[in-house]
């Protein structure tokens, strides 16, 4: 039986809309407004903690067992890992470029940043459509349930609760009424009531604060 990987669709989607919204949000900071670049700045800082510990993820637990198991495939998982490392080059000028604009919301600063970000979308989006494409297919055919579950262990051993329930609400945001009831049906009890009594209330005031005009 092959293991169901649609819970990485439901991810990237919200990768691909934080990174676009990121670009929209930033450009449109009026230059010396440092408090909405604060609050932009640590909305990046959440955004790139996740995608770094996806990618983390990935690179620990699943290219390692696919390169063993699929000789055919081993051409796409070492081209995941190029798009990894060319995304994790774009990311760390972001985290110094981020910083730059935070502190004064310079115009040149905000511009800067927004080239970075529109340079990061090209490159994490031919990531994530090629990996959708010609890598899932192959992780659902050789990786266990266990395997795949492991993954999604990483990220919550990996990143702080409170950036946790962050991330949660990101996934959630655009997801349907089947993929929300899987994605949090495969929470602990004790995690969904967390989600539902404090998490999402939380994430709603958050957001509100980082889509604000």
């Amino acid at each position: 039986m092959s293991v169901d990987t649609q819970d990485m669709k439901i991810v990237h989607r919200a990768f691909r809309r934080e990174s676009r919204l990121l670009i929209e949000l930033v450009a449109a900071v009026t230059p010396g407004d440092t408090a909405r670049a604060a609050i932009l700045a640590g909305h990046y800082r959440d955004y790139r903690l996740g995608l770094r510990n996806h990618h983390e993820g990935e690179d620990e637990l699943l290219w390692p067992p696919l390169l063993s198991r699929v000789d055919p495939g081993t051409d796409v998982i070492l081209r995941m890992q190029a798009q990894h490392e060319r995304v994790e080059a774009n990311l760390n000028r972001l985290d110094g470029a981020v910083p730059a604009w935070e502190a004064t919301a310079g115009g040149d600063e905000r511009d800067n940043l927004v080239g970075l970000l529109v340079d990061h979308r090209a490159v994490l989006l031919e990531h994530l459509d090629d990996e959708e494409t010609a890598l899932l297919p192959l992780a659902a055919e050789y990786i266990s349930e266990r395997e795949w579950a492991a993954l999604g262990e990483h990220m919550v051993a990996s990143t702080p609760k409170l950036t946790l329930l962050t991330l949660l609400g990101l996934v959630l945001e655009d997801a349907d009424g089947g993929e929300r009831a899987r994605l949090l049906g495969a929470l602990p009890a004790p995690v969904r009531a967390v989600w539902h009594l404090f998490g999402r209330p939380r994430y709603s005031r958050r957001i509100r604060r980082v889509r604000a005009a």
